[in-house]
């Protein structure tokens, strides 16, 4: 029998044979390749594309320039954000690169390095960028007022105007990350007499899938209601012989539907749309719309556009992360609240100018 503690300085009785032995190894800090892939799958996707393009770049500066990349110096770090910010990456995309950096020295178990001396290069090189009336770019949110005028400009009677519709449509009443909205099943939407239901299977904010149903009523326009339109393209994907997998596939220019033969629509041919093709969707709809500076629209103008017109209606901030799954409090929304605000309670307003 061996003796174990048992809480509360009590001690248990084993026996022998159910105690493992204790053997130090020199495998224990390593990840077999199936735990690194796991770990590495385990973040979200945008975050392993970018992570994987940052750390190429970084890998190949350390042979170039002989560093070591892991366990990296602060000098190290501070002499990389000096190489990108020469080369001219925007300061968020250096920002990642720090963030790059950093995970793969958690992943092997690193010290991590001082990075006082980049952050301060950084900043330094965001007030540059600022001097030269260098702004961020923001995608212009697509209220609703432009929603209708993306709407009217699509071919409304082919089977790739239908689609494009149902992608800006739900997309904006979802409030959708592009990822999101790619990732929609037909069996993700449920039909209720208030309107419809859709199933997030998994989001930014819920990195561990446990999922999340949006309810979405109907709209008082046909052309923008969000239940119809769907109805509508779940009934040209059902004449296609489509009524189950993918909700929003390729469409070719012959009107061939992904996912039910051989179609030609971009450089996809598979059943589902993606990310990338949804921000072009969205480009060449603001584009027959005529919008002004309709080349800076994107898939990420629909989601800040649902939350700016639900915020202008008078959504509170709590209803509005909800719905489009923010977290709580996110300085994201209170943005876009804040750019309402500053319009309806704009000092200047009724003074008398």
């Amino acid at each position: 029998m061996d003796l174990v503690p048992a809480g509360d300085g009590e001690l248990l009785a084993v026996p022998h044979t159910a105690m493992p032995d204790i053997v130090t190894a020199a495998d224990d800090d390593t990840l077999t390749e199936e735990a690194a892939r796991l770990v590495f799958e385990g973040l979200a996707e945008n975050t392993r594309i970018g992570y994987a393009h940052d750390w190429h770049l970084y890998i190949r500066w350390c042979a170039e320039t002989g560093r070591t990349p892991v366990p990296a110096t602060g000098a190290t770090l501070a002499n990389y954000v000096a190489h990108l910010s020469a080369t001219g990456y925007a300061p968020s995309t250096i920002d990642r690169a720090l963030a790059c950096i950093l995970a793969a020295h958690d992943h092997a178990g690193a010290t991590k390095p001082n990075t006082k001396a980049a952050r301060l290069a950084l900043r330094a090189y965001r007030r540059d960028q600022a001097k030269k009336g260098r702004r961020v770019r923001k995608s212009p949110p697509i209220t609703i007022d432009r929603l209708r005028a993306l709407i009217a400009a699509l071919s409304g009677d082919t089977v790739l105007g239908i689609r494009d519709r149902a992608v800006l449509v739900l997309g904006f009443a979802l409030m959708g990350r592009r990822s999101e909205i790619a990732a929609l099943d037909i069996a993700d939407l449920s039909f209720t007499d208030d309107g419809i239901e859709v199933y997030i299977a998994t989001s930014k904010t819920d990195q561990d899938a446990q999922g999340e149903t949006v309810a979405i009523p109907y709209g008082s326009h046909r052309d923008t209601c969000p239940v119809r339109v769907v109805r509508v393209w779940l009934a040209v994907l059902a004449e296609h012989g489509v009524t189950a997998g993918a909700l929003l596939r390729p469409v070719d220019r012959h009107g061939r539907i992904g996912g039910t033969g051989p179609v030609r629509a971009g450089r996809g041919t598979g059943e589902r749309i993606t990310g990338q093709a949804i921000n072009i969707i969205v480009k060449r709809a603001a584009k027959r719309a005529a919008l002004d500076k309709a080349s800076s629209y994107s898939a990420h103008g629909l989601r800040a556009g649902g939350a700016t017109s639900a915020a202008k209606a008078g959504a509170p901030m709590s209803a509005i992360t909800s719905h489009g799954r923010w977290a709580d409090g996110s300085p994201v929304v209170a943005g876009y609240i804040r750019q309402v605000d500053r319009w309806n309670d704009n000092p200047m307003r009724g003074i008398g100018l």
